[in-house]
């Protein structure tokens, strides 16, 4: 017997549904999986004449910083990661593709849509209803931003944010996850701004996982921030930031005399001018055999340092204030790194991160040393910082 052609469209229809059904995930089994408020943050960015688009930035932990916080009402985000390459450090969602509602454990995101409005001198998240029920206010900056800048969205009371699950695997999608309760008993209470959170001296540094060694060795003097109120902790440190940094470190140990290195009497090097800022202290960190110079004669003074080579100046450190010719006496377990075995500093990196932890892992996270990368200013701090407190501590 023959099929219609309209049968035969039925029936095809109905077997393709019965081939792929099967392959398309019940939305039940999607879930969600907490995330740690610190790592998640929702930001208005600025849209010119259309207002405030929402982005989702998750910060990688132990990576390079994403953005930086200043202030309350409002808080400014500074969006470093527009600065550098941010894969694989910072997790970026700017549409529903990256971010949706959930409520009460449900998926919502075929209701609700995120919009940033302006309320006021306030900006405000809305969840907008597609259906014609309630709007939901999620959140809200406590200010307006000035022109330009981009601002934190702090979440109301009863939602947090969550990532999507599928089968125990977190995925990249993040949730603006409400509680009705808890959102129904805030509901016609007055809320308040969140509290500042203790402010940093300088306004790119808190969220670097050095923020409290900086601050440290800034208090104590050996190292310095720019005018305009940032650290710049990722930027590479320089030959002679890390002589003058050595050089200060050493002043704050007690009983320990150094010479002048206010000026140098002649060039140090013939690329380090007599009259240049760090002539003094280049002159003497060469007289003590803390740094040397390049096979050519010259210096550098501008050339960036690499993780290996501050090891080995912070070593000569160490020796020079202890009055030791080679030896150094550790108080810790060496760390036996992944990729410094046939580098020519391994020794000297294994042995000074048995002492204090100087030498320590890249971004203090798996086993990894990269002896050949920039040292930045962050880890140069802490690493000064760790060795200063070796030599001072009873």
């Amino acid at each position: 017997m023959k099929l219609s052609k309209k049968l035969k469209l039925a029936a095809i229809f109905t077997g393709a549904i019965a081939l792929t059904t099967p392959l398309l995930p019940a939305l039940a089994q999607f879930t969600e999986a907490p995330v740690s408020e610190e790592e998640v943050v929702a930001i208005a960015v600025p849209a010119g004449a259309i207002g405030y688009n929402l982005n989702v930035v998750q910060q990688v932990p132990g990576k390079q910083q994403c953005y930086a916080e200043k202030g309350s009402e409002p808080t400014i985000i500074d969006p470093l990661w527009t600065t550098f390459d941010f894969t694989g450090s910072c997790n970026r969602s700017t549409d529903s593709n990256g971010y949706s509602v959930r409520l009460d454990g449900e998926d919502t995101s075929l209701d609700y849509r995120l919009d940033v409005i302006p309320k006021g001198d306030n900006l405000q998240l809305v969840a907008k209803n597609y259906k014609g029920g309630s709007n939901l206010v999620v959140g809200q900056t406590f200010g307006k931003p000035g022109d330009g800048e981009y601002v934190k969205i702090h979440l109301n009371t009863g939602w947090e944010f969550t990532k999507k699950a599928y089968e125990g695997k977190v995925l990249g999608h993040c949730f603006f996850s409400g509680d009705s309760q808890a959102i129904a008993a805030a509901s016609g209470t007055e809320i308040a701004p969140p509290k500042a959170t203790a402010s940093s001296s300088f306004s790119d540094i808190s969220r670097d996982i050095y923020k409290d060694e900086i601050e440290e060795a800034v208090a104590l003097g050996f190292i310095a921030g720019y005018k305009d109120n940032t650290f710049k902790p990722t930027e590479p440190l320089t030959r002679e930031a890390l002589v003058s940094m050595v050089y200060g470190a050493l002043q704050k140990v007690d009983d320990l005399e150094l010479a002048s290195a206010d000026s140098a009497s002649a060039q140090p090097y013939p690329d380090v001018a007599s009259d240049r800022w760090s002539a003094g202290k280049i002159a003497w960190a060469k007289e003590s055999e803390i740094v040397k110079g390049y096979p050519d004669g010259s210096f550098q003074p501008n050339k960036a340092v690499t993780r290996a080579e501050l090891i080995a100046v912070l070593r000569n450190m160490a020796v020079f204030a202890n009055g030791e010719p080679t030896e150094l006496e550790t108080n810790g377990d060496p760390i036996s790194f992944s990729d410094t075995s046939s580098h020519w500093g391994n020794e000297t990196i294994e042995t000074m991160s048995a002492y204090c932890g100087v030498a320590s892992p890249y971004q203090e996270t798996g086993d990894s040393f990269q002896p050949d990368s920039p040292a930045a200013r962050d880890y140069a701090a802490a690493a000064t910082l760790r060795t200063h407190g070796c030599l001072t501590e009873e």
